[in-house]
């Protein structure tokens, strides 16, 4: 297996798919947390008919770009939430559990923010609904305070936000030193520890959407989880959810090259879109997982709700705990 390392840059990340393409001459690729470097990068895969399993990145373009009938052929997968995905079950739990329909969205200016804000407007507005306030903010800010104090003013019960880590943390610690009460809610990037560390106590009760959380009674989701630490020497997954997602993509491709008559890209896509045995993961047990015209893995009945408590992501509903390895997925929209 060979690795590299995008460092989330986009320009990095093409150059990168060009050398694992041409020089290196993969068989097929799995990868992409960015993705602004998904955006660089699919169009080289999908030329070259070189499969690419994405397992972290939830840009809802990614997996559409080439789909039928935009494409004959379509080489692009993904085991992870569709933006789209995420952000109606975030609207419909904010709407239908919490009962607050007066949603500001805060968003970071990068590929992934924009994802996020504009998927988020959809979804408010299938529920009738529009944004009290959208705001943007540049990568490496540290004071909210001006984005969020017009949020207020616009009236906003709660606030919706994506971005990464550390500009999430702000989002929070701001809204603390202005004692703003209004609920937190953000994609799925709200479980990464290096947002729980840098937002501190104010990070506390902070809800998003995940596919996968650590503290688990499941047998299969201990034993990654166990085997995890054996192998890295750390108590803490930094990103539980892309370590999960990435377990099951690698899962997934080993399987469809087991039965995929040559490793030819061609043949190993149709295998995967062609999977009928069941395979086990961390995430769930798949049962065809993609079809021809559907590459996403993850639906949005697979989702279950996260919450930051006591410094770690956990399931904001037990009852979550119980159904989430069970649930299969469903056909997407």
């Amino acid at each position: 297996m060979v690795e590299r390392d995008d460092k989330a840059d986009p320009k990095l990340g093409a150059q990168i798919a060009d050398e694992l393409i041409h020089k290196v001459k993969v068989v097929a690729t799995v990868g992409i947390v960015n993705t602004g470097v998904g955006l660089s990068s699919i169009e080289k895969y999908q030329n070259a008919k070189v499969p690419l399993v994405i397992a972290v990145s939830t840009g809802t373009v990614l997996t559409k770009r080439y789909a039928p009938p935009a494409a004959p052929e379509n080489y692009i997968f993904r085991v992870s939430p569709r933006t789209d995905i995420e952000t109606a079950f975030l609207v419909n739990h904010i709407v239908d559990r919490v009962n607050l329909t007066k949603i500001a969205i805060l968003a970071d200016d990068t590929p992934y923010g924009e994802s996020g804000k504009v998927d988020l407007e959809k979804a408010l507005a299938a529920r009738k609904l529009k944004a009290a306030a959208i705001e943007r903010f540049k990568i490496g800010a540290t004071d909210m305070s001006t984005q969020l104090a017009r949020a207020r003013a616009a009236g906003a019960e709660v606030v919706v936000m994506y971005g990464i880590g550390p500009e999430l943390a702000a989002i929070a610690q701001s809204k603390s030193a202005m004692k703003w009460n209004a609920p937190l809610f953000a994609g799925w990037t709200a479980s990464m520890q290096n947002f729980i560390d840098a937002a501190g106590k104010s990070g506390e009760g902070v809800m998003m959407p995940q596919t996968f959380i650590q503290d688990n009674d499941n047998f299969r989701r201990r034993s990654f989880v166990l085997s995890y630490f054996e192998q890295n020497g750390s108590g803490v997954i930094p990103s539980p959810m892309s370590a999960a997602q990435g377990y099951d993509a690698m899962r997934l491709l080993n399987n469809a090259m087991q039965l995929s008559p040559t490793l030819a890209g061609v043949d190993i896509k149709n295998a995967l879109e062609n999977m009928n045995n069941r395979v086990e993961g961390v995430i769930t047990v798949y049962s065809r997982p993609y079809t021809p015209d559907d590459h996403d893995a993850v639906t949005s009945n697979m989702l279950v709700m996260g919450v930051v408590h006591n410094g770690k992501t956990d399931f904001a509903f037990k009852t979550d705990a119980k159904r989430s390895f069970m649930v299969e997925r469903k056909k997407s929209l």
